[in-house]
Formats: structure tokens, sequence, C-alpha cells
């Protein structure tokens, strides 16, 4: 089985785990407008496309930038596993106060403990370093693509979900803004 079959099927199960756990949260008290959404979800779904698609239309996406090598498919699962760890570990620190929407829950809480400490959107940070993981496995240029392409869309998103944080928990959220960086830990002095 190659790097890639093996990194895709990681995703098939890290989505069925995603959709099974999505059962369980809180109700919404506050929900982005479908505009907002629309915002994050075309790129991080034309993430997913240029990544996994089998009929990518443009013949210099499949130029390939990754030389093959065993060394270089194990170490994309392992960045596609330990990407896919952290954003479980995330999802579980988070409880019923996520949601694949922006939005706040009723009685949300603000998270600071787990990987939450070291970023505000640790989700976020595991699924990019996934898809890098799967990138060095696709080797093609679409993977790179990809990899943009979900950054931007986590990067609108991750906005998004800041303001929603700072109008609910106000000077509590602001001073940990400062203290954490957003998907990249912030290097304290």
């Amino acid at each position: 089985m190659s790097g890639m079959s093996i990194c895709g099927c990681l995703w098939i199960v890290f989505g069925v785990l995603w959709l099974v756990w999505a059962l369980r949260s809180k109700p919404t008290q506050m929900r982005e407008s479908l505009g907002s959404r629309f915002s994050h979800v075309v790129a991080t779904v034309a993430a997913f496309y240029a990544m996994f698609s089998g009929d990518v239309p443009l013949g210099w996406m499949h130029t390939r930038v990754v030389p093959r090598g065993p060394w270089i498919e194990a170490l994309g699962i392992a960045l596609t596993v330990a990407g896919m760890a952290f954003a479980i570990w995330a999802r579980a620190y988070l409880g019923g106060n996520w949601s694949s929407n922006v939005t706040v829950k009723v009685g949300h809480k603000l998270v600071r403990t787990g990987p939450y400490r070291w970023v505000r959107h640790p989700i976020y940070s595991g699924l990019i370093l996934a898809m890098i993981g799967t990138a060095l496995n696709r080797r093609q240029v679409r993977g790179l693509v990809a990899v943009v392409l979900l950054w931007v869309g986590f990067t609108i998103k991750s906005r998004i979900e800041e303001r929603f944080m700072a109008a609910t928990f106000g000077p509590e959220y602001d001073e940990y803004r400062r203290a954490t960086g957003a998907m990249v830990p912030r290097l304290r002095s």
C-alpha cells in the first residue's frame, strides 16, 4: 500500500470519527451567517478536492515536486498521523463547545488548557500539519496548493471565530489572544 493510500485511509477514518463526534455538542446560541460560512468553506473544499480528486483538470498541478522515497513516505504518514492526533486532542478538550460552524454554544466556556495553552486554533493547526504530511505523499504541486488553500480557509475561519470569542468573553479573550499564537505557537522570551 502506498503512502498516499495510507494517508487517504487515515483521512477517511478521521472524517468518520469527526462526524460521529459532531453528534455530541451543546445547543447553539449564536451562529455565523451563511455568507460568512461560505467564505471559508470554499477554500477548505477546494483544498480537499485538489489533494484527493482523481480528475484535477490543470496539467501543471500534477507536476512532481517531492521525490519518491521510503523515508519521505514514512515522514508524510507520520506528519499526517501527528496532525490528526493533535486535532483530536484539541477536539477532546473542546467537548460540547465544538461545532463545524463558527458558533457560540449555550454555556460556552473559554478553553485554555491542553493544546489551547499553546495555540487558539489547535484543530486547524493539526489539520494543516496532517495536510502537509499528505502532500508529501501526493508529491505533486496540487499537494502544495491544497496546503495553501487549507491554510487560507482556516485563516479566514479563525478570524471569524476570534470576533465571536472576543464578543463573548471580552477582556479574558483579549488577554488569551495576547498570550498565545493563533495557529502557530507564539515564541515567548
